[in-house]
């Protein structure tokens, strides 16, 4: 379990900004972690502010929903650079399904953590034929802290790390939940690939 490296107003004499990402394929718990994350931030009394991509409507318009459906709000904005005009003087900016946002939001990113803002970040490290998720490869290799969780293989029960898409489609991006995807282990995820 991830446990924050300095939670409370006074810990730090100056602040000291950071990227937390979050990391792994579809129902492995990402926004479940995103959530937990910023909720012991708000239980820290820190000002959070929290976004997603407007595009993800699949579960609420406006809120960031686990597929456990725990809930919190949220800022739906069309382009990265919406956040850093939104994100104000808050002390923690949380990021949803970053994979759907362009490059812009690693830049966005460094200037938060620069700014002394704990940045947090979830999104899909692979899309659909398992090659890495942009901008993701970026985000990661900036972030001074980054958790790959994993889900279980729909198929053999192993540990997955792969996103299954079930149609034939190859669009890049292409918002689904259960009838869409199955989360698979590599072996299950090769065997059935096309």
């Amino acid at each position: 379990m991830f446990i924050e490296p300095s939670i409370g107003k006074n810990t730090l004499k100056e602040k000291a900004g950071h990227i937390e990402v979050i990391c792994g394929s579809m129902f492995s718990g990402k926004t479940e972690e995103l959530i937990r994350r910023l909720n012991r931030a708000l239980i820290a009394k820190q000002k959070v502010e929290i976004f997603k991509p407007a595009v993800d409507k699949r579960y609420h318009d406006m809120d960031v929903v686990s597929h456990n459906e725990n809930a919190i709000r949220s800022t739906p904005v069309q382009f990265a650079d919406d956040i850093m005009l939104l994100a104000g003087n808050c002390e923690v900016v949380g990021i949803d399904e970053v994979q759907f946002f362009d490059t812009q939001i690693v830049n966005l990113a460094i200037s938060l953590a620069n700014s002394g803002k704990r940045v947090i970040m979830a999104g899909l490290d692979m899309d659909f034929a398992g090659s890495p998720f942009e901008p993701m490869p970026q985000l990661l290799a900036i972030a001074e802290y980054v958790t790959k969780v994993h889900a279980i293989c729909m198929k053999c029960g192993g540990l997955a790390s792969y996103s299954f898409r079930l149609s034939d489609s190859k669009q890049k991006v292409m918002l689904g939940e259960k009838e869409s995807y199955e989360a698979r282990c590599r072996k299950c995820f090769y065997e059935d690939k096309k």
